[in-house]
């Protein structure tokens, strides 16, 4: 593990009633400390735990569109006001990483096109854009990424079904050993990987979560054992 903590300097505030320092998660958050090489930041849509993501990437050197530290192009991005006020604390500190954002890949694949055969066999040497989606997703994991390094995904489900949420998980395992995933997730698939820390944004201050208590885990179960009963709940009039 290489990312020990992540601190927000409340010096460098601005306003609490802007954004992102108005989210509840980010502006009751003064420290969060990893003590698992992958950890999971769940919490409902502007919780909190993307725009984290993204101000990490940021400090690591990471493009905030997604890309490792020598990717540059041209993308609309925020993440630096975040970014300008958190403190990263290492041991020790690495360069090497990516930082996935699911909904801006589309451009990353656009700006791996541009460059020469030699990158593109780092992305097992086929366009992104002539994969669908998932296989993309794949793509990157298994070529792209490797030993030493600290991979930021933010939402890596979006493009996955089920049995390749798993095909994700067995690449994390494979590499855990000798890296660091810090991961935004919706899916209680890959929420369920074994003896990882997870980290509520739901909660103010952020706190640890166990799987079986996340909401994720909870509504997923409920749904696929009372499937008639949950439906017929919800459209009722």
């Amino acid at each position: 593990m290489f990312l020990k903590s992540v601190e927000i300097r409340r010096d460098e505030y601005t306003d609490e009633r802007e954004y992102p320092f108005s989210i509840p998660a980010i502006k009751a958050l003064d420290k969060l400390h990893f003590h698992s090489n992958v950890t999971f930041l769940v919490g409902e849509n502007g919780s909190g735990k993307s725009t984290l993501l993204e101000a990490i990437a940021y400090q690591c050197g990471f493009h905030t569109a997604g890309g490792g530290r020598n990717n540059e192009y041209e993308v609309d991005s925020s993440a630096a006001i975040l970014g300008n006020a958190i403190r990263l604390s290492w041991m020790p500190k690495v360069t090497n990483g990516f930082f996935l954002r699911a909904e801006t890949f589309y451009h990353f694949a656009s700006y791996i096109d541009t460059l020469d055969a030699d990158v593109l066999s780092n992305y097992g040497g086929r366009s992104l854009h002539h994969q669908s989606h998932g296989e993309a997703f794949l793509s990157l994991f298994k070529h792209r990424f490797g030993k030493k390094a600290i991979y930021l995904l933010d939402e890596p489900e979006a493009a996955l079904s089920p049995a390749r949420q798993l095909a994700l998980m067995r690449v994390i395992k494979d590499l855990s050993a000798d890296a660091q995933f810090i991961i935004a997730t919706h899916s209680p698939i890959l929420l369920g990987y074994p003896e990882a820390q997870i980290l509520n944004f739901d909660e103010q201050p952020v706190e640890e979560i166990r799987y079986e208590d996340t909401l994720h885990y909870i509504v997923t179960r409920r749904f696929l054992e009372n499937r008639k009963t949950v439906l017929q709940e919800l459209f009722e009039d």
